[in-house]
C-alpha cells in the first residue's frame, strides 16, 4: 500500500480506498490520501486525454469488424508487472469464472496490442469498495464525470505493453446468473456486429482480476453509446449502478429493461432502503428511456431489431447494413393451426428443457431469512418485506449498508396466470442448485400421426421472438442432406464448389463437401440464436456416406436449439419427450370438426367408436372431423359407410420401406377412411377429369416437401383416366354423396382441386410463395402409394420437366431421379422410352447434377447421378445394336412383318448427350484433381464428336481444349 500511495502522489491524484478494520465505523469508505490543490483546476488536460480522443472511438464509416476476431486483449494475456496479490472475485461473483472477461465479446483473443504509459497528472481516481462482511479488494471507481485510468504505469518491459486496444462502438452492460439474460446479450451483440457496429459485451461482476477491469474501464470511456442491459438484479450490484450513472452523465445511455419495466423501476424511489448512487442511476435510467426499449420473452427479437435500428441510425452504418430484421411468417412452411389444442404438459417440459427451469433471480449474498442450503442462490425467502409498486407487482429490494444483505423476490399477489408458472419455476430451482439449461437438443418421438410435426410447429410460432430465425428442414433419409445445404438461402451463405486453389493445391470432393458443411454449422451455431427444427427424421445416418448425425449437430450447438421430430424411439443420447395419445376430451373436439357440431347422445356413443377404432391418434381424428364437416353427414352414416369399404390385397410396393407397409397393415381402419375419401373425391367430381384425385395420387411420388399446385396439376394431367376403382362399393354409398350436387366441390380448377384436397385433411397450405403450394401428410402419401405405383409414378416424372425454377423445387428434381434411375438398392419404378429417356436426362438429370455440384458442393452425389445416366444411356445403346443384328440376322418372312426400326436420329442423339455426359463429368473431375480418370473420359467424348460431327466441329474443339487443361493440371501437380 506504501508503494502505491507514493506513486499516486507522484501523479497528484486523489485516491480513495476501504479497509476491513474500518467499513463497519465509516461505512467502508475513508480518504486516504489526497493530492495538491492545484491538480484539480487541469481541466484542459482533461479535455484533451486520449480517452477523449477520436481515435479510440471508431467513427461512423468503420468498416465492419468480425465477430472472430476480437478487438480486446485477451484474458490469458500476461499480467502487467506490478507487484499486487490475486484480488478475490466481487462479491455478486457466484461460482468458478464465467468466460465474460475482458474478451467477453464472446470472440477468440485478437492480435496483441499495446498500452499507453502516459498518464496524466490531473486525473482523478477513487478506489470503491462495497460495504459488506467480506469487502471486494481495492478497485478503482469512475469519478464522474472524470473517467478512470489505470492504478498503477505499465512498465515498459511488460508483453501486455505492445498491446493495443482497438475501439468499439458500444458498450453492453448486463448482470445476472440468467442464461437467457446471457443468451440475450450475447444475441445483441452478435446482431450488432452483423449490423457493422463493434461491441463489447460484459458483466464486469464476474471479472476476479484487476487487469480485466481497468480493460472493460477503458472500453467504457471510449464507446460512442453504452447499452446497459436491467434485469431485477442489475440495481443490486454497484458496478452495473456505476455504468448507468456514467453513461446517463455522458448522455449516451441506451437502457433495455429485461423482465421489469421503467413504472416498477420508478417504484423503489419511495424505497427507503436505497442510498444516493441508486436513486441517481433509477433516475438516469427514467430520463433515457426515450426509446421503450424493454424485452420480455414475447419480444425478444423485435427488442433486438429495434436497438439494432437505432444504433444503426445513429452511428450512421446504413450503408453497410440496410438489411432490417423480417418478422415474416415464411420462415415456418406452415400457417399457425389454430384448432391446435392439448399437449401444454409436452410444450413447458420442451420449454423447460431448452430454456432451463427458473427465474434465475440473483442476489448479492445469502438471505437472512432462514433460506435451506439447498435452494438456488439469490432467491428470497416467500415471507419477504415487499414493496408495493405499479402493475399489480410487488419487489422485496434491501439495498442496506455494510453487514445488510441484499435480495429480491418478485411475486404476483393477484395469483394470476403467471403466479402458478413461477411458483412451480420456483420450487424447480430450489431442488436445483444450478438451475441452468440442460441441453440444446430435444427429439420429440411417437407413431405415425400422434402429432409431432403439429407440435413442433406450435412450438415454433409460440416461441419464435426468442429466436433470430426459425428453420425448417425435412428429416427425409434422401433428402436430408440437401436440405441442410438449402439453409444457405435462409443463412446468406455461399456454399458452392470453386476450381480456386486452396493453399497451393486442388481440394478434394470429400474436403470441399465438408467446407460446405462447415459454413453452414459455423454459421448456425454460434451465439446468434436460431431454432433448426428437422421434422421427421427417418435414420441417424447420413443416407448417402453414412456419416454419423453428430457430424452435422456438433455437441456446443451455441445458442442455436435444435428441435428433431423422428419415429425412433431414441435419437443419439439427445433428450426425448414421449408424445402419448391425446385425452378422450381433446379427441372427441377433433372429431367434431371445423364447425364443432352438437351431436345427439347416441351419435356421440358413434364418435366414440371412431376414436377407438383410430386409436386416437390425431391424423385419423382431424380426417374424421374433416369428412363430418365437408358432407354435412351424421357420424353413425359416415361410420356405416367407411365400414362398407373394401381393402383389396395389393403386393407391397417396391418404392415403400417396412416401416411404412407396417403402419398400412396395422391400422386397417385408418387405410378404409382414406379410401373412402378418394371415392369421396371421385364422385365430387364425376367422371369428367377426376383432378382432384390425380392431384393426390401423383403428389404421393413427389418429395416430401411443399409442392406448387400448378407442378402437381400439370402432372396430374398426364395421367391417364382409368375406369372407376370403387365401382364395386360406390352404389352402396350413393346416398351420402347427395351433397355433390350443390357444395360447391366439384370444381375443377388447379386451386379449387388443391383447396378440396385441403378441406378434406389429406393436404394442407403452405407458406411458400409465390402462388399456391400444398403439401401432403406423410400417411397419405404412403396410402396412396400403395394404390398407384405405376401410372402415378411415370405422370410425376413427367411433370416435373415443366419445373422453372430448379433451385425452389431441387428435392422433386431428385424424387423423380429415384423413380427414373433407383439408387443403391432400389430398382428403378419408371421406365421410359428411348426419346423421353433422352429429354429427360437433358432438361432435368443434367441440370440437377450442375445445379447440385456448383451451388451446393454435392460433388459424390452429381458425379454419381451423372455416370447412372451414362451408363442408362449405353444401356439405350445396346439395345438399338441388339435391334439391327436381329432385324440382319432375321428371315425375310419377319422382316416383312416386323415394322419396329431403329429411329437413327434417336440413335444419334443418344450418342451425342452421352458424349456431353462424358464432357460435364470430366470438367468435374478436374475441380476435384482427378485428372487420370477425367482425361480418359475426356479421350472418349473427343473420339465420339470426331466420328459423329467431325475433327473441327465446335464441341470437338472444346472437348480438346478440356483434354488440354487436364494434360496441363496434371504436369503440374
Amino acid at each position: 500500500m506504501k508503494g502505491i500511495e507514493e506513486e499516486a502522489s507522484l501523479v497528484g491524484l486523489t485516491i480513495r480506498t476501504s479497509s476491513p478494520a474500518s467499513s463497519s465505523s465509516k461505512k467502508g469508505k475513508e480518504d486516504l490520501l489526497q493530492a495538491n490543490n492545484n491538480a484539480s483546476d487541469s481541466s484542459p488536460s482533461i479535455k484533451n486525454s486520449p480517452f477523449y480522443s477520436p481515435s479510440l472511438v471508431s467513427p461512423p464509416s468503420s468498416a465492419f469488424v468480425s465477430a472472430l476476431q476480437s478487438p480486446y486483449i485477451s484474458p490469458r494475456a500476461t499480467t502487467p508487472s506490478i507487484t499486487t496479490h490475486k484480488p478475490s472475485p466481487p462479491l455478486s461473483y457466484k461460482g468458478s469464472q464465467s468466460d465474460d472477461v475482458p474478451s467477453s465479446s464472446y470472440t477468440p483473443p485478437s492480435d496483441q496490442y499495446e498500452f499507453s504509459d502516459e498518464q496524466p497528472s490531473d486525473r482523478k481516481l477513487k478506489l470503491s469498495a462495497s460495504c459488506t462482511p467480506d469487502p471486494a479488494p481495492p478497485r478503482i471507481s469512475f469519478s464522474f464525470p472524470v473517467p478512470r485510468v489505470s492504478l498503477a504505469k505499465v512498465s515498459v518491459s511488460s508483453p501486455a505493453t505492445n498491446t493495443k486496444l482497438r475501439s468499439s462502438d458500444v458498450f453492453i452492460g448486463f448482470h445476472g446468473q440468467n442464461p437467457n439474460l446471457v443468451r440475450f446479450c450475447k444475441w445483441l451483440k452478435s446482431e450488432l456486429e452483423l449490423q457493422g457496429i463493434a461491441c463489447f459485451v460484459a458483466d464486469r461482476a464476474k471479472y476476479s482480476d484487476t487487469q480485466s477491469h481497468e480493460i472493460a474501464d477503458r472500453v467504457i470511456c471510449s464507446v460512442t453509446y453504452g447499452i446497459v442491459v436491467v434485469s431485477c438484479s442489475s440495481l443490486l450490484n454497484y458496478l452495473s449502478l456505476e455504468e448507468v450513472r456514467f453513461f446517463a452523465q455522458k448522455k449516451n445511455l441506451i437502457p433495455i429493461f429485461y423482465g421489469t419495466g421503467p413504472s416498477e423501476i420508478m417504484g423503489l424511489l419511495n424505497c427507503n432502503a436505497i442510498d444516493k448512487e441508486c436513486k441517481e442511476a433509477i433516475d438516469g435510467l427514467i430520463k433515457s428511456h426515450e426509446f421503450k426499449l424493454e424485452a420480455n420473452e414475447s419480444n425478444w427479437r423485435s427488442c433486438v431489431g429495434k436497438t439494432a435500428t437505432i444504433l444503426r441510425a445513429k452511428l450512421g452504418r446504413k450503408s453497410v447494413a440496410d438489411k432490417e430484421i423480417v418478422e415474416g411468417i415464411d420462415e415456418l412452411p406452415f400457417p399457425r393451426n389454430r384448432s391446435f389444442l392439448g399437449r401444454e404438459k409436452e410444450i413447458i417440459e420442451m420449454e423447460m428443457a431448452l430454456f432451463g427451469n427458473g427465474e434465475y433471480l440473483e442476489s448479492t449474498t445469502p438471505s437472512t431469512r432462514g433460506e435451506a442450503s439447498g435452494q438456488s442462490e439469490g432467491l428470497a425467502d416467500e415471507e419477504s418485506d415487499v414493496v408495493p409498486t405499479r402493475n399489480g407487482k410487488f419487489i422485496s429490494l434491501e439495498l442496506g449498508r455494510c453487514s445488510d444483505s441484499r435480495s429480491e423476490a418478485w411475486s404476483d399477489p393477484n395469483g394470476g396466470k403467471n403466479s402458478l408458472k413461477r411458483l412451480l419455476k420456483t420450487k424447480k430451482c430450489r431442488n436445483n442448485s444450478n438451475c441452468k439449461s440442460s441441453t440444446s437438443v430435444v427429439c420429440v418421438n411417437g407413431v405415425p400421426g400422434i402429432g409431432k410435426t403439429e407440435l413442433a410447429l406450435e412450438f415454433a410460432y409460440r416461441y419464435s421472438q426468442r429466436y433470430k430465425m426459425v428453420l425448417w428442414v425435412g428429416g427425409e433419409a434422401r433428402y436430408f442432406r440437401q436440405n441442410l445445404l438449402n439453409l444457405s438461402f435462409s443463412l446468406g451463405l455461399d456454399v458452392s464448389a470453386d476450381a480456386e486453389k486452396d493453399r497451393g493445391r486442388l481440394r478434394s470432393f470429400d474436403e470441399q463437401e465438408f467446407e460446405a458443411f462447415k459454413r453452414i454449422k459455423r454459421e448456425l451455431f454460434r451465439d446468434m440464436p436460431y431454432l433448426l427444427i428437422i421434422d421427421n427424421l427417418e435414420i441417424e445416418k447420413d443416407w448417402w456416406e453414412g456419416k454419423d448425425l453428430n457430424d452435422l449437430i456438433p455437441r456446443n450447438t451455441g445458442g442455436t436449439h435444435v428441435l428433431i421430430t423422428t419415429r425412433l424411439p431414441k435419437v443419439m443420447t439427445f433428450d426425448t419427450v414421449q408424445l402419448s395419445i391425446l385425452p378422450s376430451s381433446d379427441a372427441m373436439v377433433l372429431l367434431r370438426g371445423r364447425r364443432k357440431k352438437d351431436y345427439p347422445v347416441e351419435e356421440v356413443e358413434v364418435l366414440k367408436l371412431f376414436d377407438e377404432k383410430l386409436g386416437r391418434l390425431s391424423y385419423g381424428l382431424w380426417v374424421v372431423g374433416s369428412l363430418l364437416s365437408e358432407l354435412a353427414i351424421l357420424p353413425s352414416a359416415l361410420f356405416e359407410a367407411v365400414n362398407k369399404v373394401q381393402i383389396e390385397e395389393r403386393s407391397a410396393s417396391p418404392f415403400l420401406n417396412l416401416n411404412d407397409e407396417q403402419y398400412c397393415k396395422s391400422n386397417p381402419f385408418v387405410a378404409k377412411v382414406l379410401a373412402f375419401s378418394l371415392a369421396v373425391l371421385e364422385q365430387a367430381e364425376g367422371n369428367r377429369n377426376l383432378l382432384s384425385l390425380k392431384m393426390l395420387l401423383v403428389g404421393a411420388w413427389f418429395a416430401p416437401v411443399p409442392i406448387p399446385v400448378n407442378l402437381l396439376a400439370a402432372a396430374a394431367k398426364n395421367m391417364p383416366t382409368g375406369g372407376n376403382r370403387f365401382s364395386k362399393w360406390n352404389k352402396c354409398l350413393s346416398h351420402t354423396f347427395a351433397w355433390c350436387g350443390g357444395c360447391g366441390l366439384g370444381r375443377r380448377s388447379e386451386e379449387d382441386a388443391a383447396f378440396l384436397l385441403v378441406r378434406l385433411g389429406l393436404a394442407r397450405l403452405t407458406n411458400r410463395q409465390p402462388g399456391c403450394w400444398i403439401q401432403f401428410h406423410p400417411i397419405t402419401q404412403t396410402f396412396a402409394r400403395r394404390r398407384d405405383y405405376i401410372l402415378a409414378p411415370k405422370a410425376t416424372v413427367q411433370g416435373v420437366r415443366k419445373i422453372d425454377n430448379p433451385l425452389l423445387n431441387l428435392d422433386h428434381l431428385w424424387a423423380s431421379a429415384f423413380l427414373v434411375f433407383g439408387f443403391k438398392s432400389e430398382p428403378p419404378l419408371v421406365q421410359l422410352q428411348a426419346m423421353d429417356m433422352v429429354l429427360y436426362i437433358k432438361r432435368t438429370a443434367l441440370p440437377l447434377a450442375i445445379t447440385a455440384f456448383t451451388t451446393f458442393s454435392r460433388c459424390n452425389s452429381a458425379l454419381e447421378l451423372l455416370k447412372v445416366c451414362t451408363n442408362v444411356l449405353e444401356e439405350v445403346e445396346k439395345s438399338f445394336v441388339s435391334q439391327i443384328q436381329d432385324w440382319r440376322q432375321g428371315s425375310l418372312c419377319w422382316k416383312k412383318k416386323t415394322n419396329k426400326k431403329v429411329d437413327e436420329y434417336v440413335w444419334q442423339d443418344v450418342t451425342l448427350l452421352k458424349a456431353l455426359l462424358l464432357e460435364t463429368r470430366a470438367k468435374l473431375l478436374l475441380r476435384g484433381g482427378h485428372f487420370d480418370s477425367g482425361e480418359e473420359l475426356c479421350r472418349t467424348c473427343i473420339s465420339i464428336r470426331t466420328v459423329m460431327l467431325g475433327h473441327n466441329h465446335d464441341l470437338t474443339l472444346a472437348a480438346q481444349e478440356t483434354l488440354a487443361k487436364l494434360v496441363r493440371m496434371r504436369s503440374k501437380i
